[in-house]
């Protein structure tokens, strides 16, 4: 490996690096806005989360295309700059209305920056070894999950707005390194993506969450909520129709027909429900019904994340040995086992060691076993000339999984005050674990896909000699 490569791979990592901090201490972080809105409630604070990922979901395949067709490294780059520019934004955010509107901002960076990331790393690698580098991506993320509490419970000491400060000099640094070492890479001919359909994707998907989040205030069957299912079902049901008949849609069928890509992005939406939720719930109880600061509910939570960043890599080549159908199962069973534990020993007085780390720990070892097998699973698949593109698409059924989590825990949860108030955000979890999965165990064998024949043209299809039999 070359040293500009090696440097490039720093670059793009810190990208995946810094979208994953920002979510993960920005959920450490909810306790003091809670404090600093006190006027708003849970299901109104959700959506300085939601925001974030609605926006951030319904971009991420537009983004992919934009790379692919302008210059992953022009278009890497900008995310950068305008993920920079929109955390110090929000760290001078004077309402939970403008919090969410330059989260907002922040998203979009963020959808520009993380597909294109990986799009710029897989070339650097032969096609052999992309699975691992692939892994090694995914475990960015899960540092960045292992860093996030512990670092954002000791930011929060001073102020909730430096969470989003600390991405400031991170981002001026990779930004200029990253012009210098960056190779610039793009395809040729390709069509303006469906921008129009990433709007009312983002805004279907809105209603949708928006109706879970209100259902309990308003009412199951008030005509609010059921409007908004509705708004969510016509949107959504035009986004499909338009995937059909635009040349660059939001979600390629071209992908979706390929079968373990297919699989991997179905899993991936039910398995983030799950770990979304678990994310925010675990700062809620800690915090909560156990009385703990935000920076000892920070260290108590990062065990969890730390077994997701050691058993990453490990997993990946267990993967490789063994099948990633099997791995990536396991890791959902050892998910839920940790939901399972939580569920029936988690109570009322704090026992930290005998109650809450085991199920912790089981968890984060499972996390860390599924999210590189199926980011790997849908990676090595495509070809080179797709992969912002479908990075795209798994991202975007990650970040919906979380939208709708967190929105169906908000319903759960209402104003949670007992250890008990709790359980059945467990049983959701658990219950949504187990479902991906099951549908992980479809994958079958994956084999890495041939590059396409003529260079700079779609070919997903050429990909049907490597979907699993």
């Amino acid at each position: 490996m070359t040293k500009r490569t090696r440097i490039s791979v720093v670059v793009v990592c810190l990208g995946a690096f810094m979208a994953g901090l920002d979510l993960f201490i920005v959920n450490i972080a909810f306790p003091a806005l809670q404090v600093q809105f006190a006027g708003t409630g849970l299901g109104g604070l959700s959506w300085v989360l939601n925001a974030y990922t609605i926006v951030f979901a319904a971009l991420l395949v537009p983004a992919g295309r934009w790379a692919d067709a302008y210059g992953r490294k022009r278009v890497f780059l900008t995310g950068l700059a305008l993920f920079t520019v929109a955390s110090a934004a929000c760290a001078a955010a004077w309402s939970v209305e403008a919090l969410v509107a330059t989260r907002v901002v922040q998203a979009v960076g963020a959808a520009l920056m993380l597909p294109t990331s990986l799009a710029l790393l897989l070339p650097e690698f032969r096609p052999h070894q992309r699975s691992v580098a692939v892994a090694g991506w995914a475990a960015v993320s899960a540092v960045a999950a292992a860093a996030g509490p512990p670092i954002g419970g000791l930011l929060v000491q001073e102020s909730w707005r430096w969470v989003f400060l600390v991405n400031v000099p991170v981002g001026i640094a990779a930004f200029l390194v990253g012009a210098r070492a960056l190779r610039e890479a793009r395809e040729a001919d390709a069509a303006r993506p469906d921008g129009v359909g990433a709007v009312l994707l983002a805004a279907g998907i809105a209603a949708l969450v928006g109706g879970i989040v209100q259902g309990p205030d308003w009412g199951w069957g008030d005509a609010r909520t059921v409007g908004a299912w509705a708004l969510a079902a016509v949107l959504l049901t035009v986004v499909a129709r338009r995937c059909l008949h635009h040349p660059a849609p939001v979600v390629d069928p071209a992908l979706l027909r390929i079968r373990p890509f297919r699989v991997a992005v179905l899993s991936a939406m039910l398995f983030f429900a799950a770990f979304g939720s678990m994310l925010l719930t675990s700062v809620l109880f800690l915090t909560g019904p156990w009385g703990r600061d935000v920076l000892q509910a920070g260290l108590e939570i990062a065990p969890g994340p730390a077994m997701a960043a050691i058993f990453s890599i490990p997993g990946a080549r267990l993967a490789r040995r063994i099948g990633m159908a099997q791995v990536g199962a396991a890791g959902t069973a050892l998910f839920a086992l940790g939901m399972l534990w939580w569920l029936t020993q988690l109570g009322p007085v704090p026992d930290y060691a005998g109650e809450f780390l085991p199920g912790m720990v089981i968890g984060g070892i499972g996390v860390g076993l599924v999210i590189p097998t199926i980011t790997a699973a849908a990676a090595v698949v495509l070809p080179p000339e797709r992969f912002a593109t479908g990075t795209g698409v798994l991202t975007m059924g990650r970040q919906v999984g979380v939208a709708i989590g967190v929105a169906v825990l908000v319903a759960l949860l209402g104003d949670p005050r007992t250890a008990g108030d709790f359980d059945a955000a467990y049983a959701f979890m658990l219950g949504v674990s187990v479902a991906s999965g099951l549908v992980l165990a479809l994958l079958g064998k994956v084999e890495v896909a041939v590059p396409a024949t003529a260079p700079g043209r779609p070919s997903p299809a050429a990909a049907p000699e490597a979907v699993a039999a």
